[in-house]
């Protein structure tokens, strides 16, 4: 089936880049926008806008009726969610099916076995994919007994999502309890779902994800793996690919559990399949699997050529998947910084306002995805993120050298950015090093401090 007109259901960099891509195929946007974003860089580069509601995401882009309504009102082919949002939201999927709406991303069912992160873990199992040593508890008793047999230090997560929320650490035993109660409420608050699991706490451990593609049927080729061990609070900050420093035998295993799980799926679009590497024990174990596009998927793209975006489109579509593994080649190395509205020097608190100017970087092996402009006003209502700034290069180094040339050109006025924090962990002797874990941040936030 040919899609002729797509409605984009989000905002910001993500709407503007999808929006790229269709140009680019020569498909008509229609943008969903909220009261606060009529205005907006992606609003004036769409075919046309449709307004769903108030600034409040809950009033506007978390609206799944609302959005499915605005898509047939506008005689819409397809909705592409783009991440966060609905984007793996089961409801959204679901009524696009019910109203023969083309839904860019995964089946219903597909969100529902991944989205649930302890079926995700009971389905990588099944497909013989690693997973941290945990499970399920319903209880403080049942949470305790776990805890006995894994031992100290432990975490807990959230059954329903994921972005550092409902996630706790717990050192010793003594402080489960407590732990138990504070992640209960926070998941139940962020995802409507209170539910925990329990897991072993990698000491030393590296967040390594491969991107796949699958057709639907069951064919799913991988384009590679991510690095994006450099987080603060679960948050990323730089990712990068290759990931540096990991054996070629370990390499290979990440990729083909990726697509042994992905194929047990038979699952259809753009997917990314986390690992956390256990750099001790050399070994590494599943931890979810997101079904959407992610925020990091522009290094992918910089050393595949792969438009990652218009294979959504023409896999939803029922193109099929029009590559083979053996089509699949990179080259070179691709660093990706999120420049967002927050200030290092006050525990990253948010910095919205009004942006004065703006210069971007430009050149050679340089890429900017924003949809910030001099006078573009930053919303306290939405994420942060300003922009994504990326380089692709021969190799590490010169990709490093590349990303601080391009942050050294990137000015804001107007409101404060996390660059200057941006620019110190690139120039961290770790960091230039190779192979942090996750905890490098807040090792080095904790010297500062």
């Amino acid at each position: 089936m040919a899609i002729r007109r797509i409605l984009i259901a989000n905002r910001g960099e993500i709407a503007l880049r999808i929006m790229r891509t269709c140009r680019h195929l020569g498909i008509e946007t229609v943008l969903a926008v909220s009261l606060a974003d009529k205005d907006s860089v992606p609003a004036r580069f769409a075919d046309r806008v449709v307004c769903i509601g108030p600034a409040k995401s809950t009033d506007s882009y978390l609206r799944a009726e609302t959005i499915v309504h605005a898509a047939l009102a506008v005689g819409a082919d397809a909705i592409h969610p783009g991440y966060g949002f609905l984007s793996e939201r089961v409801q959204l999927a679901r009524l696009c099916e019910d109203n023969h709406i083309i839904f860019i991303g995964p089946t219903a069912i597909q969100i529902e076995a991944v989205g649930d992160k302890l079926r995700a873990r009971a389905q990588a199992e099944a497909a013989q994919v690693p997973v941290v040593p945990g499970g399920a508890i319903n209880t403080l008793a049942e949470a305790q007994a776990l805890a006995e047999i894994i031992g100290a230090p432990l975490l807990l997560k959230a059954v329903g999502g994921g972005g550092g929320r409902g996630m706790k650490r717990v050192d010793r035993l003594d402080e489960l309890p407590a732990a138990l109660e504070l992640a209960s409420a926070e998941a139940g608050a962020a995802f409507g779902d209170a539910r925990v699991y329990l897991e072993r706490f990698v000491a030393q451990g590296r967040h390594v994800e491969v991107q796949i593609l699958g057709d639907g049927r069951g064919k799913v080729v991988h384009l590679g793996e991510r690095d994006c061990s450099a987080q603060r609070r679960y948050q990323k900050l730089i990712e990068e690919t290759p990931a540096p420093h990991l054996s070629d035998s370990l390499r290979h295993d990440l990729h083909n559990a990726a697509v042994r799980l992905s194929e047990s799926l038979s699952y259809r679009g753009a997917g990314t399949v986390e690992f956390l590497v256990d750099v001790e024990r050399q070994t590494f174990y599943f931890l979810e699997m997101n079904a959407r596009i992610q925020v990091e998927h522009p290094v992918t793209e910089a050393v595949t050529g792969i438009d990652i975006v218009a294979q959504q489109i023409a896999i939803a579509a029922g193109n099929g998947l029009n590559l083979n593994q053996s089509d699949v080649h990179t080259q070179g190395w691709s660093i990706e910084c999120r420049v967002n509205a927050e200030d290092p020097d006050r525990d990253f608190q948010p910095s919205p306002g009004l942006v004065r100017q703006v210069q971007w970087p430009a050149g050679p092996g340089i890429r900017v995805d924003t949809h910030i402009e001099s006078g573009s006003k930053v919303s306290p209502y939405y994420d942060s993120l300003l922009a994504k700034i990326i380089v692709h290069a021969s190799d590490r180094s010169a990709a490093l050298a590349l990303m601080q040339q391009a942050l050294s050109h990137t000015h804001l006025q107007g409101i404060t950015t996390n660059i200057s924090f941006q620019q110190r962990l690139l120039s961290d002797p770790d960091f230039v090093a190779g192979g942090v874990d996750t905890l490098f941040i807040t090792r080095l936030l904790s010297h500062t401090n």
